[in-house]
C-alpha cells in the first residue's frame, strides 16, 4: 500500500476507439483503490479521448502503433510496484482487476485472467468458431516447450498483472498483439510463479476487434519460433 492507503499499482487502460466499452465499464473500474490509473491510446477518433479526459484519466500516446508498444509506453511512464493491464472493451470483467493485483501483491510474478481455467466463461464457447481452439493449442505448445511448473491454461489473454520490475526484466520486443504470448513464454523459461484466476469473458461492447484472426495467428507463430531460438541461445 502507498502511504495514503492505496494499492501500489497502476491500472493501465489499453484503448483504441473503445467509447462503447468505456461507457459500459468505466464506473466499475476500481480507480479509487489504486495509486494511479492511466490510458495508453493507439489513436482513438470515436470520443474515447474526450471521455477519459473529462474523468481526469491521463492519456499516453503511441508514436508507433501496436499493443506491445502500448505495454512499453505504460512501463516507461509508471513507477508503482505493480501494473494491471485492462482493455475496457466489454470482454474483461473490471471486478477481476483487484483479484489479479492481489495475486501479484501476494507473491506471483505474473497473474493472468484465464478464459479456459475451470469455472471460466469464454465469449467463443461455440467450438464451430476457431479462436478458442487456436488459443488453447498455442497455450499447450508453450507449456510443452517452455514450462516445468503447473499448467498455465491461458498464455494469450491480455488481462493480466505483474510487478513492474518483472516487466522490465523481460525486455519485451513484440510490437503487436502477441506481446502477452511473449511475456508468458519468457516468464515460463525463467521459472517464475505464474498464477491464474478463472474469468468470465463478456461480449465486446461495440467497436471492432483489433485482433484479426489470421494475421494475429501468424504473429503468434513468429513469436513462438523466435522465443525457441532465444531460449536455446540463453542456454
Amino acid at each position: 500500500m502507498t502511504p495514503d492507503g492505496l494499492r501500489d499499482c497502476t491500472i493501465v487502460l489499453l484503448v483504441l476507439n473503445e467509447i462503447d466499452g468505456l461507457r459500459e465499464t468505466f464506473e466499475q473500474i476500481p480507480i479509487d483503490r489504486f495509486a494511479r490509473t492511466l490510458a495508453v491510446d493507439g489513436g482513438s477518433t470515436d470520443g474515447t479521448r474526450a471521455f477519459l479526459t473529462e474523468r481526469g484519466i491521463p492519456i499516453l500516446d503511441q508514436s508507433i502503433p501496436g499493443r506491445g508498444v502500448a505495454f512499453r509506453v505504460a512501463l516507461e511512464a509508471t513507477d508503482t510496484a505493480r501494473l494491471v493491464f485492462y482493455s475496457p472493451d466489454g470482454n474483461e470483467d473490471p471486478a477481476d482487476i483487484i483479484r489479479l493485483d492481489d495475486l501479484v501483491r501476494d507473491g506471483a510474478d505474473l497473474a493472468i485472467a484465464s478464459r479456459f481455467a475451470r469455472g471460466a466463461v469464454n465469449e467463443e464457447q461455440d467450438w464451430a468458431r476457431p479462436r478458442a481452439r487456436v488459443n488453447k493449442a498455442l497455450t499447450w505448445i508453450a507449456n510443452a516447450l517452455f514450462h516445468d511448473g503447473p499448467y498455465v491454461t491461458d498464455t494469450i489473454n491480455g488481462f493480466r498483472a505483474l510487478p513492474r520490475e518483472r516487466l522490465v526484466e523481460l525486455a519485451t520486443t513484440v510490437k503487436r498483439f502477441p506481446i502477452e504470448y511473449q511475456i508468458s513464454i519468457r516468464a515460463m523459461t525463467r521459472g517464475w510463479r505464474i498464477e491464474e484466476i478463472a474469468t468470465h469473458e463478456g461480449q465486446r461492447s461495440g467497436g471492432e476487434s483489433k485482433a484479426l484472426s489470421w494475421p494475429v495467428g501468424k504473429d503468434h507463430i513468429k513469436v513462438l519460433l523466435s522465443e525457441l531460438h532465444h531460449t536455446r541461445w540463453l542456454r
